[in-house]
């Protein structure tokens, strides 16, 4: 190197400084390696060795999965309801939650409720009508074969993409998804891989109860 600034020195106040937020990743790093684990284990993708490593070492770092907050807010409300839920913590620490309905399974409902919380738009008002998905209801059940009824995040986007053209609250929506990079997702039962891949290519961080 030519001198200090060729090597890069000048940039060392840059770095990574802050210990208690690095300490914080950490943790929550293992927690959803924690729940990778048990949801491979659950399928027979993994022995039972690879969950006792990460749990000794949950041990040793003093933590449980309760540090993650929609863990708990995501059982609470399956509690609540008695049936599948899913709990995302937006980027300022508010908790949406999204419950099973006829219409929709429960990550597509909390997908919506958490773009209608970001976008500032009134609980009540429906982003897709339920005349809008009940065809293509039928279409999965009927045409296609398909068991489950309700609709999946990406068939959800889907229908919200189309509604915007004409649906201003729906454009906003839309808008909201970028928002949604870097959330923490937890769910009360395993998801499909579809809905899996959708929490991916938005960047949210998924974490799964061992339950199909």
């Amino acid at each position: 190197y030519k001198s200090p600034t060729d090597m890069g020195v000048n940039m060392a106040g840059n770095c990574i400084c802050d210990d208690e937020v690095c300490k914080e990743a950490s943790c929550q790093e293992i927690i959803r390696r924690y729940y990778s684990a048990i949801n491979r284990l659950a399928k027979g993708e993994c022995k039972p060795e690879e969950v006792y490593k990460i749990e000794l070492l949950m041990k040793q770092a003093k933590i449980t999965t309760a540090i993650r907050k929609t863990v708990s807010a995501a059982l609470l409300k399956e509690e609540i309801t008695g049936a599948p839920t899913a709990a995302i913590e937006l980027l300022d620490g508010r908790i949406v939650t999204g419950k099973t309905t006829p219409l929709l399974g429960a990550a597509s409902a909390m997908l919506l409720n958490a773009v209608k919380t970001l976008g500032g738009i009134n609980d009540s008002i429906h982003l897709i009508q339920p005349n809008v998905i009940e065809p293509v209801q039928k279409l999965k059940t009927h045409h296609f074969g398909s068991k489950n009824p309700r609709l999946h995040t990406d068939e959800v986007l889907i229908a919200l993409s189309i509604n915007a053209a004409t649906d201003t609250n729906a454009q906003l929506a839309l808008d909201q998804l970028e928002k949604l990079r870097g959330c923490q997702v937890h769910s009360s039962v395993m998801l499909s891989s579809v809905d899996t891949k959708v929490f991916k290519k938005l960047g949210i961080e998924l974490t799964c109860e061992p339950v199909h």
